[in-house]
């Protein structure tokens, strides 16, 4: 193993998905990343890892049998169906939910197998709002919610991380871990946007740090020494990370004033961390993220600090 290389999954059928024209959560946001990625040399260092889908099994680990059930019956043969106001579904939208889903269970294959201590799911639609009775949130199922439960299944883990800095509340993955204590959780977020969530963190697996709006990269660090502090101390096995973007200053759907520069150091902190805690293994997922420019160049310095570069 060496730790100059990290797991790239990505799946051209992540693409096919559109939950409407003109949507902010678009097939260009993983072309960008990824034409990102190639400019700056990362994917010199990049083990693209095959994966094949999630099966139900997968899925029912964590979302009510029939939630995924309707889902499957409401798939349109052509055009689009709405879910809720922000969420809808194309004839492909479930095929690319399960190749995302897919693509956590291998990255978590790979890095527990020391193919590479970190792997960058460069995967879409997004995961971390879906509940286990309810997809939301441009969310159809939860991935990294899937994947934990996976990786505590397959590897008898006692102790999984999620971390989370999408500039949304992951409140689908808040839903998932209020019923597993095996699995802490700690999510920064802009106050007061969607999807409104309560800012107490009243159970004690889970710490939320909630962000006043226009809040910058120095206000980002200092609240999240204390959500590093949270991680250490739970002594996770595997560290799993959403990674949303949105909460750069260019982007369109918040308001927070994140830099490119603030996911690096924030992702060096943690490299840190795991190196530390357990044996450097880490599993970062693409959640949110607006800006096509703004998300490729951050989604570039995350890879680039999980490579310590």
């Amino acid at each position: 193993m060496t730790a100059t290389m990290f797991l790239y999954l990505s799946s051209a059928i992540c693409q096919k998905h559109n939950n409407s024209w003109g949507h902010p959560e678009s097939p260009e946001r993983i072309v960008h990343i990824e034409q990102a990625l190639q400019d700056s040399g990362m994917m010199q260092y990049a083990i693209a890892q095959p994966f094949s889908p999630a099966t139900d099994t997968d899925v029912l680990r964590v979302h009510h049998p029939k939630v995924w059930q309707t889902l499957k019956d409401n798939l349109p043969q052509n055009g689009f169906v709405k879910i809720d106001e922000d969420t809808g579904m194309n004839p492909y939208s479930l095929d690319a939910a399960l190749m995302a889903s897919g693509a956590m269970l291998a990255a978590i294959d790979g890095v527990m197998n020391n193919q590479a201590k970190t792997a960058f799911c460069n995967i879409r639609p997004p995961g971390h709002h879906a509940e286990i009775k309810r997809p939301m949130g441009f969310c159809l199922i939860n991935h990294i919610a899937i994947g934990a439960a996976y990786a505590l299944d397959k590897y008898n883990l006692e102790r999984i991380a999620i971390v989370d800095f999408d500039v949304h509340h992951g409140n689908g993955t808040e839903d998932y871990i209020r019923q597993e204590p095996r699995v802490s959780f700690v999510s920064s977020f802009q106050e007061n946007i969607f999807p409104f969530t309560n800012p107490i963190s009243d159970i004690d697996n889970m710490l939320k740090l909630p962000l006043k709006t226009q809040s910058d990269g120095k206000v980002f660090m200092n609240g999240w020494q204390e959500g590093f502090e949270f991680v250490r101390n739970f002594k996770p096995q595997l560290i799993l990370v959403s990674a949303g973007f949105d909460a750069h200053q260019k982007d369109p759907l918040a308001s927070l004033n994140l830099t490119e520069d603030d996911f690096y150091h924030w992702t060096q902190q943690l490299v840190e961390i795991a190196d530390n805690v357990c044996e450097g293994k880490i599993v970062s997922t693409l959640e949110g993220g607006y800006d096509l420019e703004a998300l490729a160049n951050s989604a570039t310095a995350h890879v680039k600090a999980l490579l310590k570069q």
